[in-house]
């Protein structure tokens, strides 16, 4: 009983343990912050992206003109944005059946070469993803 009663008053390792059972859940949590903030950073750009090729396709006189001119202005352009790759891009052009004063530009990304889906995380949103910008033809 006196090596029982010696042993349960012992606290060497105390820290030891406590780490192995905390520093899973934390690294678990942290691995997430990271991957949500580089996912939230591409989600951010590709919606810039967006943004710029639909003020650039305001020069297209229909649909057909205005995809070139998206996908040219895609391919010039350096897109100085981290994670992102022009090759995983797909454009979709079109006009508003409800307003014909207005088309919408969208832009889809497959995110799957992100280095964040090889990490251990909690769940993640799907690799795709789609932004879009609608611009105004003309004026008010």
């Amino acid at each position: 009983m006196h090596a029982l009663s010696r042993l349960s008053k012992d606290r060497a390792g105390t820290s030891a343990l406590e780490f192995a059972i905390i520093a899973p859940l934390f690294f678990l949590a942290l691995f997430t912050l990271i991957a949500y903030g580089i996912y939230l950073s591409v989600t951010h750009s590709v919606q810039q992206i967006a943004a710029d090729a639909a003020r650039t396709a305001v020069a297209g006189l229909n649909p057909t003109e205005r995809v070139t001119l998206v996908n040219r202005y895609l391919d010039a352009s350096r897109l100085d944005y981290s994670f992102i790759n022009r090759t995983k891009m797909k454009v979709l052009v079109t006009d508003d059946p409800g307003n014909p004063d207005q088309f919408t530009v969208t832009i889809t990304y497959d995110s799957s070469d992100l280095p964040i889906w090889k990490l251990f995380t909690f769940a993640l949103p799907k690799e795709e993803i789609q932004r879009y910008a609608t611009v105004r033809i003309g004026g008010m």
